[in-house]
């Protein structure tokens, strides 16, 4: 892939194109060509020859440790943030379930109640709405009113261009630019204790595509998390119930890596995923594209090298 950022940056700065508008041209790119093979970001690499072979059940049980087939459960409702979203234009209703449909993935009954409805249905992230909880909560963090976004890195490392990242530029789902609606909505209300447990905690929590914190959403799952966070932070969630859930959280939007940590920390320290807490393994240690590499490399060096059960997936929109 190295070649052909090289290329495109080249291609884009000839044009006059900005340098955000190069990063932004990339990571659609990728998002683009993960969506058409509806695979998993980031899934690991097929095992090669002489590495230590897992069986299927140990890499199904490990596998269910991270996305568990019943789901992970927060003690939080949909209520009514759907409707709200649409009414509020962030959610283009008609855009947002084509969408869906062209991709061989219609809306459930379930996730079209969500987007419609208020309802006291208990938010749960599974297997099969990932995809679906990922866009869900883009969308959220996008248009919900933080300092985050108006006062944090968003602003500061955008070069006055904060339209080109790909957590603003690449939400095309909107009723109309994704920047008309950038923190323009209040959608989840937070008290200033809150907003300030949001901050610390988002700044603690990484992800494997980058090694920016989910206070610099500049991707849409750093913007998703943000908005599963400043939910939990206004129903009441601790700090460590806030970790918890982003652990879960992260590992099915990026199950190859969080496979590959689960491995890790089985292997190295002993600890089934459940054991590991939040705000270790979301840090950058571990959970930024950096830590996972060292973790992998760990793995690599002692030859167990293992594919966890290949599974679909998309990267959103």
């Amino acid at each position: 892939m190295s070649k052909l950022n090289k290329f495109l940056k080249k291609i884009l700065k000839a044009a006059g194109f900005p340098l955000l508008s190069v990063s932004l041209a990339l990571n659609l790119l990728v998002i683009g060509n993960l969506v058409k093979n509806k695979s998993a970001l980031f899934s690991s690499a097929p095992t090669p020859p002489g590495a230590a072979k897992a069986n299927d059940k140990e890499r199904n049980d490990i596998f269910e440790q991270i996305n568990p087939v019943k789901g992970y459960q927060l003690n939080v409702s949909f209520a009514d943030l759907g409707p709200k979203m649409i009414a509020a234009g962030v959610i283009d209703f008609d855009k947002l379930k084509s969408t869906y449909e062209k991709n061989g993935q219609p809306l459930t009954r379930a996730e079209l109640d969500i987007l419609t409805k208020d309802t006291d249905k208990k938010i749960t992230i599974t297997r099969d709405n990932s995809y679906f909880l990922l866009n869900f909560f883009w969308a959220l963090g996008l248009a919900n009113q933080s300092k985050i976004l108006t006062d944090g890195d968003m602003m500061k490392q955008s070069q006055g261009q904060t339209g080109n990242f790909a957590s603003t530029g690449g939400w095309s789902l909107a009723k109309g630019k994704a920047m008309n609606y950038y923190s323009k909505s209040r959608l989840i209300t937070l008290t200033a204790d809150q907003e300030k447990t949001v901050m610390k905690v988002s700044s603690r929590i990484y992800r494997p595509c980058c090694n920016n914190p989910t206070s610099f959403p500049d991707c849409n799952h750093g913007m998703a998390l943000l908005g599963v966070l400043q939910l939990l932070a206004a129903n009441g969630a601790t700090e460590n119930q806030m970790y918890e859930a982003a652990k879960y959280f992260n590992a099915f939007w990026f199950p190859g890596n969080y496979y590959d940590l689960a491995l890790y920390f089985k292997n190295k320290e002993g600890k089934s995923f459940k054991q590991i807490p939040g705000s270790v393994l979301l840090s950058r240690d571990y959970s930024s594209a950096s830590g996972w590499r060292n973790a992998k490399q760990w793995l690599t060096d002692k030859g167990i090298i293992q594919s966890p059960p290949r599974q679909g997936g998309s990267c959103g929109v």
